[in-house]
Order: C-alpha cells, then sequence, then structure tokens
C-alpha cells in the first residue's frame, strides 16, 4: 500500500494568484486497474498505486469565492472525473479528464490558458435535508448531452482512513501542456469528510466521453465535505530524471 499522504499540504503558498472555494464537494471513487489508467496520464507521470490497485473518481461541487489575483469571479457548479497520479520527484497529483462547468467563459479560458480539459455543462445541485444531488448534462464541446446523475445521504463527521486521505488530500495537479507536463502545487485546510450513502448513481456517458472505462458496481469509497478555501501556486515543468521535460 502506498504511503499515506500528509492531510495537509506539505508546502505552503503565501502569494497564490488563484483562489477557489469548494462547497457541498461529493467524492465517489471506484478502482480501476493500473494498465488502464496509464495512457491516460500525462508523460513523465505514472499511476498512483494506492490499496493495491488505482482509482477514478467523480467529484461534484460547487465553485465560489473565485479570485484572480484579487479580482473576484463569479460562483458556478462543476463536476469532473479524475485519476491520480506521481511524478518522478514523488509529488502525487490528480489528473482531470474531464472538468464539467456551468460557466462557458471559465471553461473557454481554462482549456487555453492551461489546457484544462475544461466543458460547458448543465449542471444542477439540489439539496433537501441530509440529502445532495448533482445532476449534469454537457452542452459543449460534444458529445451534448454526456453526463451523470449521483444522490447521497450525508452522514456523520469521520477520521478518514488512509485510502480516504490519499484520495482527497492531493497537493498537486499534472496537467498536459502543449507537449510538456505542468505541475501546479494546491494548498488547502484539512478536508471536513463526512461519511454519505450513495441513493442513486448513473452513468449517462460521460465516462466514454472522458476516455475512461464506465465502472461496474457502486462506488467502493462515497465522502463529503462541506467547504475548504483552495490556493494555487504557480506551475512548474515536471522533471525527469533531474532534468525538465521538453
Amino acid at each position: 500500500m502506498a504511503m499515506q499522504p500528509p492531510v495537509t499540504a506539505d508546502h505552503d503558498i503565501p502569494v497564490s494568484p488563484v483562489r477557489q472555494t469548494w462547497r457541498d464537494v461529493v467524492f465517489l471513487h471506484w478502482p480501476i486497474a493500473p494498465e488502464t489508467v496509464r495512457p491516460l496520464l500525462p508523460p513523465n507521470t505514472e499511476p498512483d498505486v494506492v490499496d493495491g490497485t488505482c482509482w477514478v473518481g467523480v467529484i461534484g461541487l460547487r465553485m465560489a469565492g473565485l479570485r484572480f489575483g484579487g479580482i473576484p469571479y463569479p460562483s458556478f457548479r462543476e463536476l469532473n472525473v479524475r485519476l491520480y497520479s506521481v511524478d518522478a520527484s514523488g509529488r502525487r497529483g490528480v489528473v482531470f479528464r474531464t472538468m464539467e462547468a456551468t460557466d462557458p467563459t471559465f471553461a473557454a479560458l481554462s482549456r487555453a490558458s492551461l489546457a484544462l480539459p475544461y466543458t460547458w455543462a448543465d449542471i444542477s445541485c439540489d439539496r433537501v435535508g441530509t440529502e445532495i444531488a448533482y445532476r449534469t448534462a454537457r452542452r459543449y464541446p460534444p458529445p451534448e448531452g454526456a453526463g451523470v446523475r449521483c444522490r447521497v445521504a450525508v452522514g456523520e463527521a469521520i477520521e478518514p482512513t488512509e485510502l480516504e486521505s490519499a484520495l482527497t488530500a492531493r497537493w498537486s495537479l499534472h496537467q498536459g501542456w502543449y507537449g510538456r507536463t505542468l505541475q501546479i502545487p494546491v494548498a488547502h485546510e484539512i478536508w471536513p469528510l463526512r461519511r454519505a450513502e450513495l441513493l442513486d448513481w448513473h452513468d449517462e456517458g460521460l465516462f466514454a466521453a472522458c476516455g475512461v472505462p464506465t465502472p461496474t458496481g457502486p462506488p467502493h469509497s462515497v465522502l463529503y465535505a462541506a467547504a475548504v478555501t483552495a490556493r494555487f501556486g504557480s506551475p512548474t515543468p515536471v522533471r525527469l530524471n533531474g532534468i525538465g521535460h521538453r
């Protein structure tokens, strides 16, 4: 099993060009074979094997409190599909396969600047009592209508297991960028994780749209967090054997 990651970032980002608050965060995770993950990762990264396998996550959230260099930006809803990576320096990261968002301008700018796989989608986030539901349907780029739906009941606060820490306490993003791979550091407070019960789940073509095999069966892990505020550092090229990727 991989070493348990720290629950707080092992780096500080005192000057952050980008800040975001993630609210009503729902985490769903399924196991996935390492040989399936490997070709889906950017160069100079490898699948991060945790508890004997790799993992694919579906994360729904409300994006709020965005600031770019101190300039506020409107809130929107997002749902992403992500995999987990490690680079030659041992930095464990997230690799996004799709980032569905209700803000088409934010999606277009993120794709153009950092090649992040943002798409424009209709996303509902509804909460009734302890239940919270996300439903998505892509608008652009095709395939139009691809999405998911999920509904969970939020339960008690937990101390995360090693696996749950490994899948949520991630302090960098690995992103392919015009022939290079960038590492973007992230820092935020400890996740206020709660156990959640899955009440409804259906993939409506989103996994196929982002090139990830559709999981079979219910997710292995279902978690919820009310909110954290994240700070992002400046991107740097991922290095291979001490030499910057070219």
